[in-house]
């Protein structure tokens, strides 16, 4: 039997909203029919119809349209010309569900721009000349009210596509560019933010008891984790929208600043522990430590790291994207993320004619990338020369895997080495068996790469969906989409699975998750249309 709440939503929102009494006399329509709209996190725990036609009977999870935070008609259109063509229909109602999530849920705040004066309290406040002008756009991660450079980044990928043709999605996304750099310019070293001021949302507290250098502004802040993949997702952000677009509307002097922000950054971030001269030590720009009980919540060495050689080329992370600290803190799929991002960067800036600047930031990916093959492949004594996940220049080495992106797995998708680069196999190979990847779980209801972030038995779905889209194999593809499907009963992607009982899991809403599953299915539809749509389906792409 299936329990639902408020099947007939519009009926009672309509309701509600009626008897909700005026805010100082004054409330539109459409304000009271947002103070109605239930909270999300519990309505994504219950079942609601209509439910698919397949032998799972998927619910419907979107909010009633009124509830929507951010509507598009081509997302729509999209919705409709995919799930229209595919066969399974339990999978087209979780496409259904998780294509628009982020757009359904997550924009808590967004203005295009156009009215100067919300922005004013904020300039006379700063005096810094263009800060917070121009389009905002702020996107929270789903059950918590913060805002992740990577999962936002992340979370609007499968909309960058539409930009060109939507108006509101190009002014969506550029304003969650210039809302990024705000955020980078103020804190580069962290990973989490609050509402902007200007968005009149409430800040939330962490719970947190944290030390950490350089201090930070708690109302501007969530947390304050230096993940060096947090940066670089910030370059990724403005890359994937010139390339979709060709528009250089987010190049102002405010992203110029946050880029000379992550320069710096960069720049600190690659001095070794000890002076390579007199061998003396040398404190880190940035040092974390939480009170806690897990070790992977704070840094060793009274929040500074584990010791780092010099003259590798690489870029210390003091946390994963998982946001676990690193043991060695020459973490390489984020050093592979930001050498790719560095060079799409260099190759955008040289196109708006910045020939200086794109000379500076093409040195800097080349020296990333000589540091991983030199550093970061080592020998494994079955899989031959692999990538480690985490190296120290001294020799020390890390091989596994999370499921968190970056990641090992995920080298191919981030545009680091291609599909069918031998040590790439190699490493594939290693990460998916047990005996190569500790968190590579297997249990007698799911299988995939877990991480210390949750524990030895909840694997997240997002690694599975990385694995069809590093495959080029049509049952290995078929066989991660269908484990995906079967342990999504609520009708969206969940952040974990417990390997041996699949109701118990982690965050019923996490957008991110929903967007790499999203962009999964976009995938197959563009490479590998029959497992989908058919025997002799055409490619569905996007644009």
């Amino acid at each position: 039997m299936h329990h639902s709440s408020l099947r007939s939503w519009p009926f009672w929102l309509g309701i509600i909203a009626g008897m909700l009494s005026p805010v100082e006399g004054q409330q539109s329509l459409e304000e009271k029919y947002k103070a109605a709209c239930p909270d999300y996190k519990r309505y994504s725990m219950f079942m609601h119809r209509p439910f698919s036609e397949g032998e799972m009977q998927l619910p419907f999870q979107r909010p009633e349209i009124r509830c929507r935070t951010f509507t598009s008609p081509l997302v729509e259109k999209v919705i409709d010309d995919v799930t229209s063509k595919m066969v399974d229909k339990d999978l087209a109602r979780l496409f259904e569900n998780a294509f628009p999530n982020t757009l359904d849920t997550t924009v808590r705040w967004h203005v295009d721009g156009k009215e100067k004066s919300k922005h004013t309290e904020l300039k006379r406040a700063t005096r810094d000349e263009g800060k917070w002008e121009g389009p905002q756009s702020f996107v929270v991660t789903g059950d918590i009210n913060a805002e992740w450079l990577r999962d936002s980044t992340n979370q609007l990928l499968q909309y960058q596509p539409l930009a060109m043709k939507d108006e509101a999605i190009f002014n969506l996304i550029l304003g969650a560019i210039n809302t990024q750099a705000e955020y980078v310019i103020e804190s580069p070293y962290c990973n989490a933010f609050q509402p902007p001021r200007a968005s009149k949302l409430p800040a939330t507290q962490n719970g947190q008891e944290d030390s950490v250098h350089p201090a930070f502004e708690p109302s501007f802040v969530f947390e304050c984790k230096y993940e060096l993949d947090s940066l670089a997702h910030f370059l990724a952000l403005a890359n994937t929208f010139y390339n979709h677009t060709g528009s250089f509307d987010f190049l102002t002097p405010r992203w110029y600043k946050a880029l000379d922000t992550v320069l710096g950054v960069l720049d600190q971030q690659s001095q070794s522990t000890f002076d390579p001269e007199t061998g003396r030590f040398e404190r880190n720009t940035y040092t974390f430590s939480r009170q806690t009980t897990q070790g992977t919540e704070t840094l060793p060495l009274g929040g500074v790291g584990n010791p780092l050689n010099w003259g590798t080329g690489l870029i210390r992370s003091a946390f994963r994207p998982s946001d676990d600290a690193t043991i060695l803190g020459f973490y390489i799929p984020a050093n592979a993320q930001m050498a790719v991002e560095l060079k799409k960067t260099a190759d955008m800036l040289a196109a708006a004619k910045e020939v200086s600047r794109a000379q500076l930031l093409d040195k800097r990916a080349q020296t990333i990338t000589d540091g991983i093959w030199e550093h970061g492949v080592v020998m494994h004594k079955k899989y031959g020369r692999v990538f480690a996940y985490e190296v120290d220049g001294y020799g020390g080495q890390i091989l596994m895997d999370d499921a968190n992106v970056p990641s090992l797995l995920a080298l191919p998708i981030m545009g680091f080495v291609e599909r069918d680069n031998v040590v790439y196999q190699n490493t594939r190979k290693m990460l998916l068996s047990k005996e190569g990847n500790p968190y590579f779980l297997k249990g007698s209801a799911f299988t995939g790469i877990g991480g210390p972030h949750i524990g030895f038995e909840y694997a997240w779905p997002m690694s599975l969906l990385l694995q069809a889209m590093t495959s080029d194999d049509d049952t290995e593809i078929s066989h991660c989409i269908k484990l995906v499907l079967s342990v999504s009963p609520l009708g969206l992607v969940h952040e974990s699975i417990n390997v041996n009982r699949i109701h118990d899991y982690t965050r019923s809403w996490f957008a991110w998750a929903n967007s790499v599953f999203a962009q999964t299915i976009l995938d197959i539809a563009k490479r590998k249309p029959h497992l989908i749509f058919g025997e002799g389906a055409d490619a569905y792409v996007v644009e």
